[in-house]
Protein backbone atom coordinates (compact mmCIF):
# COMPACT_ATOMS: atom_id res chain seq x y z
CA UNK A 1 0.00 0.00 0.00
CA UNK A 2 2.82 2.41 0.88
CA UNK A 3 4.47 1.71 -2.48
CA UNK A 4 1.19 2.34 -4.29
CA UNK A 5 0.69 5.67 -2.51
CA UNK A 6 4.27 6.73 -3.21
CA UNK A 7 3.86 5.87 -6.88
CA UNK A 8 0.63 7.88 -7.08
CA UNK A 9 2.30 10.89 -5.44
CA UNK A 10 5.23 10.64 -7.88
CA UNK A 11 2.90 10.48 -10.87
CA UNK A 12 0.98 13.50 -9.56
CA UNK A 13 4.19 15.55 -9.25
CA UNK A 14 5.56 14.67 -12.69
CA UNK A 15 3.42 17.20 -14.63
CA UNK A 16 4.50 19.98 -12.25
CA UNK A 17 8.16 19.06 -12.61
CA UNK A 18 7.92 18.74 -16.40
CA UNK A 19 6.00 21.98 -16.73
CA UNK A 20 8.64 23.93 -14.81
CA UNK A 21 11.53 22.58 -16.89
CA UNK A 22 12.83 25.23 -19.33
CA UNK A 23 11.95 24.42 -22.93
CA UNK A 24 15.16 24.80 -24.92
CA UNK A 25 15.00 25.73 -28.60
CA UNK A 26 15.91 23.06 -31.11
CA UNK A 27 19.16 24.85 -31.94
CA UNK A 28 20.87 26.30 -28.87
CA UNK A 29 23.39 28.41 -30.78
CA UNK A 30 24.08 29.68 -34.25
CA UNK A 31 25.94 27.22 -36.41
CA UNK A 32 27.59 28.07 -39.73
CA UNK A 33 29.39 25.80 -42.16
CA UNK A 34 30.76 25.97 -45.68
CA UNK A 35 30.82 23.16 -48.22
CA UNK A 36 33.22 23.49 -51.18
CA UNK A 37 31.76 23.47 -54.68
CA UNK A 38 33.62 22.14 -57.72
CA UNK A 39 35.60 24.69 -59.67
CA UNK A 40 34.82 24.99 -63.38
CA UNK A 41 37.49 23.86 -65.85
CA UNK A 42 40.09 26.53 -66.55
CA UNK A 43 39.21 26.57 -70.25
CA UNK A 44 35.65 27.57 -69.33
CA UNK A 45 36.48 30.09 -66.58
CA UNK A 46 39.39 31.96 -68.17
CA UNK A 47 37.54 33.45 -71.17
CA UNK A 48 34.79 34.70 -68.85
CA UNK A 49 36.83 35.94 -65.90
CA UNK A 50 39.75 37.48 -67.75
CA UNK A 51 42.41 38.69 -65.30
CA UNK A 52 40.51 37.23 -62.33
CA UNK A 53 41.49 33.81 -61.04
CA UNK A 54 38.69 31.84 -59.38
CA UNK A 55 40.42 30.10 -56.48
CA UNK A 56 37.65 28.61 -54.35
CA UNK A 57 33.86 28.46 -54.19
CA UNK A 58 31.69 27.46 -51.23
CA UNK A 59 28.05 27.19 -50.34
CA UNK A 60 27.16 28.47 -46.86
CA UNK A 61 24.77 26.55 -44.62
CA UNK A 62 23.07 27.33 -41.32
CA UNK A 63 20.20 25.84 -39.35
CA UNK A 64 18.48 29.10 -38.56
CA UNK A 65 15.74 31.19 -40.15
CA UNK A 66 17.82 34.35 -39.60
CA UNK A 67 20.38 33.23 -42.18
CA UNK A 68 20.55 34.33 -45.81
CA UNK A 69 19.48 37.03 -48.31
CA UNK A 70 22.79 38.91 -48.06
CA UNK A 71 23.08 42.03 -50.19
CA UNK A 72 26.31 43.64 -48.92
CA UNK A 73 29.72 42.38 -47.79
CA UNK A 74 32.41 44.13 -45.71
CA UNK A 75 35.81 42.97 -44.46
CA UNK A 76 36.14 44.12 -40.86
CA UNK A 77 39.31 44.61 -38.81
CA UNK A 78 40.75 41.42 -37.37
CA UNK A 79 39.74 39.37 -40.38
CA UNK A 80 36.03 39.18 -39.63
CA UNK A 81 33.64 39.27 -42.58
CA UNK A 82 30.29 41.04 -42.26
CA UNK A 83 27.36 40.26 -44.52
CA UNK A 84 24.18 42.34 -44.26
CA UNK A 85 20.81 41.15 -45.50
CA UNK A 86 18.00 43.03 -47.22
CA UNK A 87 15.76 42.27 -44.24
CA UNK A 88 18.05 44.08 -41.79
CA UNK A 89 19.94 41.06 -40.52
CA UNK A 90 23.69 40.62 -40.21
CA UNK A 91 26.15 37.73 -40.26
CA UNK A 92 29.63 37.93 -38.76
CA UNK A 93 31.87 35.09 -39.90
CA UNK A 94 35.38 34.09 -40.86
CA UNK A 95 36.69 32.97 -44.22
CA UNK A 96 35.99 29.31 -44.96
CA UNK A 97 38.69 27.05 -43.58
CA UNK A 98 38.81 28.96 -40.29
CA UNK A 99 36.83 28.17 -37.18
CA UNK A 100 33.29 29.54 -37.20
CA UNK A 101 32.82 28.99 -33.46
CA UNK A 102 32.37 32.71 -32.79
CA UNK A 103 30.28 33.46 -35.88
CA UNK A 104 27.04 35.16 -35.02
CA UNK A 105 23.87 36.43 -36.61
CA UNK A 106 21.26 38.93 -35.51
CA UNK A 107 19.14 41.92 -36.46
CA UNK A 108 20.37 45.47 -36.87
CA UNK A 109 18.44 48.12 -34.88
CA UNK A 110 16.83 49.62 -37.96
CA UNK A 111 13.11 49.58 -37.30
CA UNK A 112 10.41 47.56 -35.56
CA UNK A 113 8.10 48.43 -38.42
CA UNK A 114 6.70 45.37 -40.18
CA UNK A 115 7.25 47.14 -43.50
CA UNK A 116 10.28 45.61 -45.25
CA UNK A 117 11.19 49.02 -46.67
CA UNK A 118 12.24 50.07 -43.18
CA UNK A 119 14.90 47.33 -43.10
CA UNK A 120 15.79 46.89 -46.77
CA UNK A 121 19.56 47.32 -46.63
CA UNK A 122 21.01 46.84 -50.12
CA UNK A 123 24.44 48.42 -49.74
CA UNK A 124 27.07 49.13 -47.11
CA UNK A 125 30.47 50.76 -46.75
CA UNK A 126 32.85 51.60 -43.91
CA UNK A 127 35.82 53.71 -42.84
CA UNK A 128 39.07 52.72 -41.13
CA UNK A 129 37.56 53.43 -37.69
CA UNK A 130 34.86 50.82 -38.12
CA UNK A 131 31.96 53.18 -38.82
CA UNK A 132 29.42 51.71 -41.24
CA UNK A 133 27.04 53.42 -43.66
CA UNK A 134 23.97 51.56 -44.91
CA UNK A 135 21.98 52.25 -48.08
CA UNK A 136 18.27 51.48 -47.63
CA UNK A 137 16.60 50.91 -50.95
CA UNK A 138 12.98 51.06 -49.80
CA UNK A 139 13.47 54.50 -48.27
CA UNK A 140 16.22 55.90 -50.52
CA UNK A 141 18.04 56.72 -47.31
CA UNK A 142 21.51 56.35 -45.83
CA UNK A 143 22.08 55.42 -42.18
CA UNK A 144 25.32 55.75 -40.23
CA UNK A 145 26.07 52.99 -37.74
CA UNK A 146 28.89 52.84 -35.18
CA UNK A 147 31.10 49.75 -34.60
CA UNK A 148 28.67 48.57 -31.90
CA UNK A 149 25.89 48.45 -34.51
CA UNK A 150 24.07 51.45 -33.08
CA UNK A 151 22.38 53.79 -35.56
CA UNK A 152 23.74 57.31 -35.04
CA UNK A 153 22.31 59.31 -37.94
CA UNK A 154 19.78 58.93 -40.73
CA UNK A 155 19.37 60.97 -43.88
CA UNK A 156 17.29 60.97 -47.07
CA UNK A 157 19.29 63.08 -49.53
CA UNK A 158 17.08 65.00 -51.94
CA UNK A 159 19.12 63.82 -54.91
CA UNK A 160 17.94 60.24 -54.21
CA UNK A 161 14.28 61.10 -53.64
CA UNK A 162 13.13 59.98 -57.12
CA UNK A 163 15.09 56.73 -57.21
CA UNK A 164 11.97 54.59 -56.84
CA UNK A 165 10.61 52.25 -54.18
CA UNK A 166 12.50 49.11 -55.21
CA UNK A 167 15.33 50.50 -57.33
CA UNK A 168 17.30 52.76 -54.99
CA UNK A 169 20.88 52.88 -53.58
CA UNK A 170 22.02 49.37 -54.45
CA UNK A 171 25.74 50.18 -54.23
CA UNK A 172 27.50 52.53 -51.80
CA UNK A 173 31.22 53.13 -51.27
CA UNK A 174 33.27 55.50 -49.15
CA UNK A 175 36.28 56.53 -51.23
CA UNK A 176 39.79 56.79 -49.80
CA UNK A 177 39.55 60.60 -49.89
CA UNK A 178 36.40 60.63 -47.75
CA UNK A 179 33.87 61.18 -50.52
CA UNK A 180 30.96 58.78 -51.02
CA UNK A 181 29.54 57.32 -54.23
CA UNK A 182 26.17 55.60 -54.50
CA UNK A 183 24.56 53.95 -57.53
CA UNK A 184 20.90 53.38 -58.28
CA UNK A 185 19.75 49.91 -59.29
CA UNK A 186 17.00 51.11 -61.63
CA UNK A 187 17.52 52.45 -65.12
CA UNK A 188 17.19 56.00 -66.39
CA UNK A 189 13.97 56.26 -68.38
CA UNK A 190 13.64 53.59 -71.05
CA UNK A 191 17.35 52.85 -71.23
CA UNK A 192 18.80 49.46 -70.35
CA UNK A 193 22.29 50.65 -69.42
CA UNK A 194 22.09 54.07 -67.73
CA UNK A 195 21.74 54.44 -63.96
CA UNK A 196 21.38 57.49 -61.74
CA UNK A 197 24.24 57.99 -59.30
CA UNK A 198 25.33 60.49 -56.67
CA UNK A 199 28.63 61.79 -55.33
CA UNK A 200 28.83 63.25 -51.81
CA UNK A 201 31.80 65.31 -50.62
CA UNK A 202 31.64 63.63 -47.21
CA UNK A 203 29.40 61.61 -44.91
CA UNK A 204 25.99 61.60 -46.70
CA UNK A 205 24.15 61.75 -43.37
CA UNK A 206 25.77 65.16 -42.79
CA UNK A 207 26.59 66.45 -46.28
CA UNK A 208 23.20 66.03 -47.93
CA UNK A 209 23.95 68.08 -51.02
CA UNK A 210 25.00 65.26 -53.35
CA UNK A 211 26.00 65.86 -56.96
CA UNK A 212 24.23 63.74 -59.56
CA UNK A 213 25.80 61.93 -62.48
CA UNK A 214 24.97 58.92 -64.68
CA UNK A 215 26.60 55.49 -64.73
CA UNK A 216 26.85 53.95 -68.21
CA UNK A 217 27.12 50.19 -67.71
CA UNK A 218 26.62 46.95 -69.69
CA UNK A 219 23.17 46.68 -71.27
CA UNK A 220 20.66 44.77 -69.18
CA UNK A 221 22.72 44.74 -65.99
CA UNK A 222 22.16 46.67 -62.77
CA UNK A 223 24.78 47.52 -60.10
CA UNK A 224 24.50 45.51 -56.89
CA UNK A 225 27.68 46.47 -55.00
CA UNK A 226 31.09 48.05 -55.44
CA UNK A 227 34.45 48.25 -53.70
CA UNK A 228 37.54 50.40 -54.14
CA UNK A 229 40.92 49.05 -55.17
CA UNK A 230 44.02 50.27 -53.33
CA UNK A 231 44.95 52.37 -56.37
CA UNK A 232 41.61 54.21 -56.25
CA UNK A 233 39.70 52.51 -59.05
CA UNK A 234 36.31 50.97 -58.32
CA UNK A 235 35.17 47.44 -59.06
CA UNK A 236 31.40 47.36 -59.58
CA UNK A 237 29.43 44.13 -59.34
CA UNK A 238 26.42 43.97 -61.65
CA UNK A 239 23.56 41.50 -62.01
CA UNK A 240 20.82 40.47 -64.43
CA UNK A 241 17.88 38.12 -64.01
CA UNK A 242 17.90 35.82 -67.05
CA UNK A 243 15.14 33.35 -66.08
CA UNK A 244 12.30 33.98 -63.62
CA UNK A 245 11.32 30.55 -62.27
CA UNK A 246 13.41 29.07 -60.86
CA UNK A 247 15.45 32.24 -60.84
CA UNK A 248 18.67 32.20 -62.82
CA UNK A 249 21.16 35.04 -62.96
CA UNK A 250 24.15 36.36 -64.85
CA UNK A 251 26.67 38.89 -63.61
CA UNK A 252 29.30 41.34 -64.70
CA UNK A 253 32.25 43.04 -63.02
CA UNK A 254 33.19 46.45 -64.40
CA UNK A 255 35.93 48.88 -63.45
CA UNK A 256 35.87 52.67 -63.37
CA UNK A 257 38.01 55.53 -62.13
CA UNK A 258 36.09 57.83 -59.75
CA UNK A 259 38.48 60.64 -60.69
CA UNK A 260 36.60 60.77 -64.01
CA UNK A 261 33.20 61.36 -62.39
CA UNK A 262 31.81 64.76 -63.38
CA UNK A 263 28.67 66.30 -61.84
CA UNK A 264 25.89 66.07 -64.41
CA UNK A 265 28.07 63.95 -66.68
CA UNK A 266 28.16 60.32 -67.75
CA UNK A 267 30.65 57.99 -66.09
CA UNK A 268 31.78 55.24 -68.43
CA UNK A 269 33.10 51.97 -67.05
CA UNK A 270 34.85 48.98 -68.61
CA UNK A 271 33.73 45.37 -68.37
CA UNK A 272 36.43 43.08 -66.93
CA UNK A 273 34.59 39.83 -66.11
CA UNK A 274 31.46 37.93 -67.09
CA UNK A 275 29.78 35.79 -64.45
CA UNK A 276 27.87 33.52 -66.81
CA UNK A 277 25.25 31.00 -65.78
CA UNK A 278 27.46 28.03 -66.65
CA UNK A 279 29.74 29.01 -63.74
CA UNK A 280 28.80 28.26 -60.09
CA UNK A 281 26.90 31.53 -59.57
CA UNK A 282 23.70 32.76 -58.02
CA UNK A 283 22.29 36.21 -57.28
CA UNK A 284 25.62 37.93 -56.51
CA UNK A 285 25.03 41.17 -54.55
CA UNK A 286 28.13 41.67 -52.38
CA UNK A 287 31.78 42.35 -53.21
CA UNK A 288 34.80 43.03 -50.98
CA UNK A 289 38.52 43.44 -51.70
CA UNK A 290 41.59 42.65 -49.60
CA UNK A 291 45.30 43.17 -50.47
CA UNK A 292 47.67 40.21 -50.38
CA UNK A 293 51.34 39.90 -49.57
CA UNK A 294 52.15 38.77 -53.14
CA UNK A 295 50.80 42.01 -54.61
CA UNK A 296 47.60 40.45 -55.87
CA UNK A 297 44.19 41.26 -54.46
CA UNK A 298 41.63 38.87 -53.03
CA UNK A 299 38.13 39.60 -54.32
CA UNK A 300 35.20 38.11 -52.42
CA UNK A 301 31.67 37.75 -53.78
CA UNK A 302 28.55 36.69 -51.89
CA UNK A 303 25.09 35.89 -53.23
CA UNK A 304 21.60 36.77 -52.03
CA UNK A 305 19.43 33.62 -51.85
CA UNK A 306 16.21 35.62 -51.26
CA UNK A 307 15.37 33.08 -48.53
CA UNK A 308 14.42 30.74 -51.37
CA UNK A 309 15.02 26.97 -51.27
CA UNK A 310 15.75 27.21 -54.99
CA UNK A 311 18.71 29.56 -54.47
CA UNK A 312 21.97 29.36 -52.54
CA UNK A 313 24.25 31.54 -50.44
CA UNK A 314 27.47 31.20 -52.42
CA UNK A 315 30.86 32.67 -51.55
CA UNK A 316 33.51 33.15 -54.21
CA UNK A 317 37.19 33.77 -53.57
CA UNK A 318 39.04 35.21 -56.55
CA UNK A 319 42.39 36.89 -56.95
CA UNK A 320 43.60 39.46 -59.44
CA UNK A 321 46.74 41.43 -60.23
CA UNK A 322 45.54 45.06 -60.37
CA UNK A 323 48.20 45.79 -63.01
CA UNK A 324 46.31 43.50 -65.38
CA UNK A 325 43.09 45.51 -65.08
CA UNK A 326 42.38 48.35 -67.53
Amino acid sequence: MRRTIALLVLLALLPLTWGRTPQHPKFKRFELSFSPLPLPPAERAKPRLGAFRLEEVWQAHSRTHAFGSYSALLLRSGGTMLAISDSGGFLEFHAPGQSQADSRTGDLPLSKDADKAARDVESATQDDKGMIWLGLEGRNAIYRMNPDYEIERKASPAIMSDWGVNSGPEALTRLHDGRFVTLREGYVGWSDHLHQAALFRGDPTEHLEGQGFTLDGPAGFSPTDMAQLPDGRLLILMRRLIWPMPQRFAGRIVIGDPAKIRPGGTWEVTEVARLSSDLPIDNFEGIAIAPRADGRLTVWLISDDNYSPLQRTILWKMSVDPAELP
